[in-house]
């Protein structure tokens, strides 16, 4: 039976806020209502059970684009600031919506979401959805199942229906950039032959996307031996490469690439920059710490705080128990 009242607590800051309200009644506001509803009502459609679900969804249709496209704003906003809101239930049903914004949207609300019963609905998004940007994020979120099949965690079948997909789009020269470079980027966790290679061709491409992607999967591989590459982009005049590159090398935490990195750490572009100081927090040692402790003595405010963060982060690494007693 369908429970007439929820009873939701929503935290913000040092308040808490308990609703009390009938789902049928949320579900007529929402219907009813042309601007979005408060946080604390819309914290009633977190945790649907399946007959929630379903009568949400048969009211999800009578909401105007506006309203549909504003509510998964506005619950994938409640859901990263509250870990206890679950609104994964919603979101899966805004996956086939009419909306490619609500769709693409729908898809980055579930980022989290790594039941098997998605992988699904993101193929079929990735390999027939009419909006290239749809496709793209689709391919991005197919990147935690390529990650759960690498550590031996997806069934092989799943794995094999994920990998073909991406590697279809990836391969397929009507494909638009950008959803090939997120295909790409998906597929960097994978340890397999045919994944480096597909990596290596995009690096070597005339296509800016499809090279700044492969250094991103590059760095996802977690794979050393693309570090002498990745010391070359350090030197690239895009700053975009140049974040991509600091980055994979601080995923791939090698002690011996901290020497190549020191040049960042005063680099013209701010993101650059602080992923460099973030890579040596990643890699950790005494040569990280010592070259992290130089630059706090001479950084701005901004420069102070990012290498605070990484000083705590070699400190975590070194001494995992101490560190917690300290804090």
């Amino acid at each position: 039976m369908l429970s007439t009242t929820l009873l939701t607590v929503l935290s913000s800051g040092a308040y808490t806020f308990p609703v009390t309200v009938s789902f049928q009644t949320l579900i007529k506001e929402l219907a009813g209502s042309g601007t979005p509803l408060a946080a604390a009502k819309l914290a009633g459609l977190s945790s649907l059970s399946a007959e929630e679900a379903s009568l949400f969804a048969s009211a999800w249709n009578d909401l105007d684009d506006r309203t549909r496209g504003k509510l998964i704003q506005e619950l994938t906003e409640l859901a990263e600031d509250n870990v206890d809101l679950n609104f994964d239930s919603v979101f899966l049903i805004a996956l086939d919506d009419a909306n490619a914004d609500v769709r693409r949207a729908a898809v980055e609300g579930l980022w989290d979401h790594e039941g098997r019963g998605l992988i699904g609905p993101l193929v079929r998004l990735l390999d027939s959805d009419p909006d290239a940007r749809v496709r793209a994020e689709a391919a991005l979120g197919l990147g935690r199942f390529v990650l759960q099949a690498e550590y031996g965690e997806l069934r092989p079948a799943d794995a094999e229906r994920i990998e073909v997909a991406l590697r279809r789009t990836i391969t397929d020269p009507t494909e638009v950039a950008e959803a090939r470079a997120r295909a790409l980027e998906a597929l960097g966790p994978r340890s397999e032959g045919w994944v480096r290679d597909l990596i290596q061709d995009a690096h070597e491409s005339d296509d800016r996307r499809l090279r700044i992607s492969a250094v991103h999967a590059m760095g996802r591989s977690c794979d050393p031996s693309w570090l002498d590459a990745l010391y070359a982009e350090l030197e690239s005049e895009d700053p975009e490469m140049r974040y991509e590159a600091v980055t994979a090398i601080g995923s791939i935490a090698d002690p011996e690439a901290v020497p190549y990195l020191p040049g960042l750490l005063h680099d013209d572009d701010p993101e650059a920059q602080e992923a460099a100081i973030a890579a040596l927090g990643q890699i950790g040692g005494a040569v990280a710490k010592e070259v992290l402790q130089a630059l706090l003595a001479e950084g701005d405010e901004r420069v102070r705080e990012a290498v605070l963060a990484a000083l705590d982060e070699v400190d975590l690494a070194d001494d995992p128990l101490a560190f917690n007693i300290q804090r």
